[in-house]
């Protein structure tokens, strides 16, 4: 069975960049060391309209990164299929698109596509991308995905939110509706990938209970557990005459 693949999502490190005004930390940079590790298989970015983390043209240079000097990788793009949206992920050619169903002003991914309802302004835009990228749909793992064989997207990406908040007290109760999803998924043949709130707790449960997630992208944990990682020996470099 194929090995679940890593996709680092390095919106954090944009947010951290934004909010001095500069290029501290430098994107293209941490990407490239991102890249550069053994077992990372591609980088995960979500530009938001108001762009306060992942910029439009960060999208265009780490295309660029990758396809010139990581061909090996991939680069996944999340985002909401606006006009604008859309015109830019023509414009890089990602690996993979995912579709997320996020209001404008939303902090963070809260909820997953409604398949019924949504059907409509899905399927054209489904066909659109699939010519030139693998195209993911954010579902909840309580979706009606009744009209999924005919929508036809390459993958699916499970909401993991309920599962990790739910782990911590009863992981078999918090993994029951993700088991059951993934079986219906995985017969109709459509790829299955996985994010949000994972971390090095509740990941290898999720991973050993559904072995057929091809993807996890994940980036808040991650960089809160670099954070800690390396606070003390960083702080120790800064203590004068250390």
């Amino acid at each position: 069975m194929r090995k679940t693949q890593l996709s680092v999502n390095v919106n954090k490190i944009a947010l951290l960049r934004n909010s001095r005004g500069d290029n501290r930390p430098n994107l293209l940079y941490t990407s490239t060391f991102i890249l550069s590790i053994p077992g990372v298989a591609g980088l995960t970015v979500h530009p938001r309209p108001d762009e306060r983390h992942i910029q439009y043209q960060d999208v265009r240079e780490l295309s660029h990164l990758i396809r010139d000097h990581y061909p090996d990788h991939e680069l996944n793009v999340e985002g909401y299929p606006s006009d604008t949206f859309l015109e830019l992920i023509a414009d890089t050619r990602p690996h993979q698109v995912t579709l997320v169903p996020d209001p404008p002003d939303a902090l963070t991914s809260s909820f997953g596509w409604d398949l019924v309802k949504d059907y409509d302004d899905l399927a054209p835009i489904i066909k659109t991308i699939q010519p030139y990228a693998r195209c993911s749909l954010f579902l909840d793992p309580n979706a009606d995905i009744t009209p999924l064989p005919d929508l036809n997207p390459d993958r699916v990406e499970l909401y993991t939110y309920d599962y990790a908040h739910g782990y911590p007290a009863d992981r078999e109760t918090a993994i029951a509706p993700y088991v059951d999803i993934a079986r219906r998924i995985d017969a109709l043949g459509i790829g299955l990938n996985a994010g949000h709130d994972l971390n090095q707790t509740n990941l290898p449960f999720f991973l050993n209970t559904i072995p057929t997630v091809l993807e996890v992208s994940i980036g808040h944990a991650l960089v809160c557990d670099a954070l800690d990682a390396g606070l003390e020996q960083t702080i120790r470099a800064y203590v004068p005459g250390a």
